[in-house]
């Protein structure tokens, strides 16, 4: 597994489809878009721009549902790229144990982002989908 970062979210107002780039920390430097949906990227968005609701959107929720329950997001892989179609696990801990959690590359993004965890990606996809 390798260290990556959120590097550039693309908003295209006219389309359903918006994506997400993710780039290798420490040198690597390889970079791999992510395709996601309207919801996902804006919440990704509002948070990288710390823009706050008056209510708390769904990634927010999961957020405090997380910290309320004295759980940690340790951190998130994604582990797979099947057909076109990524797929990514959240692990979560508490006290000694962790639980992994299958969850949507999107929402397991916008959930690192918005609690400060590290997001990982499997060798086999990043030389899969990679920029080159």
């Amino acid at each position: 597994m390798k260290e990556c970062e959120l590097s550039r979210i693309v908003l295209r107002d006219t389309a359903e489809e918006q994506y997400i780039f993710l780039r290798e920390k420490d040198g690597g430097g390889r970079v791999f878009p992510i395709l996601i949906g309207r919801f996902e990227a804006r919440a990704i968005d509002r948070t990288v721009r710390r823009q706050a609701f008056p209510r708390p959107m769904t990634h927010d929720l999961l957020a405090a549902i997380v910290e309320a329950t004295g759980t940690h997001l340790e951190r998130v892989e994604i582990t797979d790229l099947r057909e076109g179609t990524y797929f990514a696990t959240l692990h979560l801990r508490r006290d000694t144990e962790t639980v992994k959690v299958d969850a949507r590359p999107s929402d397991a993004v916008a959930l690192a982002v918005r609690m400060g965890s590290p997001i990982f990606v499997a060798e086999a996809v990043l030389e899969e989908a990679a920029e080159k």
